[in-house]
């Protein structure tokens, strides 16, 4: 055989068919643009750039990442000048975790198209110069990605900036903020979002991640603003839906957030967080046997998501479970250690299973996580049924301090008030 059948095929036929391929990509009828990009390889021995890009970006949008990443380092090798090859090299090492690699890879093609236009201004006099340190919007971007993953915020923060200065987009300013989200910049994180919503007023991701913030700085009614602004543009936005509803579940209103957790369960059905809230809602309305099975379902679909443990802990001990409720709280506590009432509804499980010593080194690990009025007062009970009297007058004391601190503004729960003024006939007449 001849050296010539080694020969790649004239450019011209190499890419014949390339206008076919992309017109069945952008039909979405991947199947059949598979079989034209075999055919088109064959024809050219492999050698052809397009069919391999986009039969790289089939196989990663079918989750085939290494494959993908492999077809894209080939379409670079046959084309190293080619800074698309090279951002989506950087993607895919991007979504295979390699968040370091990628980075090397894009600041590679930065590197790329800043030669490029350089180049550019030396032909354009001083009107080129002014564009030689523009850059490609996309690659700052994915570089704040890599960054953030990376947890160098500032670093992430400065490629969203430049990303923002070269093109506004809303994926920006969503990830912009995130970053501030995730350093507890809240204030921050607002002006990012509000500045983004002047270009997108009507964006319901921005509008409900505003929400959200301000749902997390307890400013309850800016947020359902928010939120029912957002539900306005997107009536079927699950997140949206979750919050709002946790609102009017926080007002009380369990029936009307069950109606709107009813529709975000028909896009997200496998949401632990909407049963989550679907049983402490049933759990509201005293219907425990249905907040138990809601409470379940959520644990199944997210087994490490405190709070869901939390919760079951909470209707098990309101139904006189305690062994149940001392199992779910404990669960609770391994997942996130730091939230005080974990401990203080444990140690009352723990008194109610007449483990008294335990019961008080959890009521004293719940103190010294936070000054709370309801764990001095819980507390005091506990001392006073287990005949410790003088220890129940000091922790009744403490209640007393801590709950007047609480001012006329804060709503108290009428089973905290008479279990307060039964506990105070009992200890004031010990007191004289």
């Amino acid at each position: 055989m001849s050296e010539n059948a080694f020969r790649p095929k004239p450019s011209s036929a190499r890419e014949k068919r390339n206008w076919y391929i992309g017109l069945l990509y952008v039909r979405q009828e991947y199947s059949e643009c598979l079989v034209v990009i075999e055919d088109q390889l064959r024809e050219c021995g492999g050698l052809c750039e397009y069919p391999l890009y986009v039969k790289a970006l089939i196989l990663r949008q079918r989750g085939k990442i290494q494959e993908s990443l492999t077809l894209f380092q080939s379409a670079t090798c046959l084309n190293p000048g080619n800074i698309a090859n090279l951002k989506q090299v950087g993607h895919s090492l991007y979504l295979l975790g390699k968040h370091r690699a990628a980075i090397d890879v894009y600041e590679e093609a930065r590197h790329m198209d800043q030669e490029r236009k350089r180049g550019g201004a030396a032909d354009k006099g001083e009107s080129g110069a002014r564009e030689r340190d523009s850059s490609d919007w996309e690659i700052w971007h994915n570089m704040g990605l890599c960054y953030m993953y990376l947890k160098q915020y500032d670093r992430a923060i400065d490629c969203y900036m430049r990303a923002n200065s070269l093109g506004r987009h809303d994926a920006t300013f969503l990830q912009l903020g995130k970053v501030y989200q995730l350093q507890h910049n809240y204030k921050e994180a607002l002006k990012v979002y509000q500045d983004a919503l002047d270009y997108s007023p009507e964006n319901p991701e921005l509008l409900t991640t505003i929400g959200l913030i301000y749902l997390r700085l307890n400013d309850n009614q800016r947020a359902f603003d928010y939120l029912g602004n957002s539900l306005t543009h997107d009536p079927r936005n699950a997140k949206a839906i979750l919050a709002a509803g946790s609102i009017i579940q926080d007002n009380q209103d369990m029936d009307v957030a069950l109606v709107k957790y009813r529709i975000a369960a028909v896009n997200t059905p496998n949401s632990a967080q909407l049963w989550n809230n679907i049983g402490m809602c049933f759990f509201g309305k005293a219907k425990y046997v249905a907040a138990v099975a809601c409470l379940k379902r959520a644990l199944y679909l997210d087994p490490f998501e405190w709070i869901i443990a939390y919760n079951l802990g909470l209707v098990h001990l309101n139904t006189g479970q305690n062994a149940s409720a001392f199992h779910f709280f404990s669960a609770s506590i391994n997942l996130k250690s730091d939230f005080a009432a974990s401990y203080m509804y444990l140690a009352i499980a723990l008194a109610r299973l007449d483990d008294f010593e335990n019961a008080c080194s959890a009521y004293e690990k719940a103190m010294d996580m936070e000054e709370d009025h309801m764990t001095h007062l819980n507390f005091a009970i506990t001392l006073h049924n287990f005949g410790e009297t003088a220890r129940a007058r000091e922790e009744f004391d403490a209640f007393q301090r801590l709950f007047q601190q609480c001012g006329p503004d804060v709503e108290h729960d009428e089973d905290v008030i008479n279990q307060s003024n039964a506990l105070r006939k009992v200890l004031v007449p010990a007191a004289d």
